[in-house]
């Protein structure tokens, strides 16, 4: 059996229904039991008092330690490609949560 490190062994098949998800940011983080949580929300609009926006939840992703540490070093590097990366970001004055 192949390792579950090792992706190039193992093939990844494409899955036209799998859910996508819209959020605007990750309103938080959280360990438990060994897996990184992390809440996602998008702003909704509620009209029943007149238009407001609300943050919602929206979804949660919870990973093993290392595979999350697995999406911050590919995410950093895809960002970083594409000139976005966080410590450019962070230099210019963005925030954290």
């Amino acid at each position: 059996m192949a390792n579950p490190g090792d992706k190039k062994k193992i093939p990844l098949l494409p899955n036209p229904l799998a859910p996508e998800v819209f959020a605007a940011e990750a309103a938080g983080f959280f360990v438990l039991a060994g897996n990184i949580v992390i809440t996602l929300e998008s702003a909704r609009p509620e009209y029943t008092n007149g238009p407001t926006l609300n943050r919602v939840v929206v979804g949660r992703v919870v990973m093993p330690v290392q595979g999350a540490q697995n999406l911050v070093v590919g995410l950093n590097a895809f960002l970083a490609k594409h000139d976005l990366d966080p410590s450019s970001a962070i230099k210019s004055g963005a925030t954290q949560n």
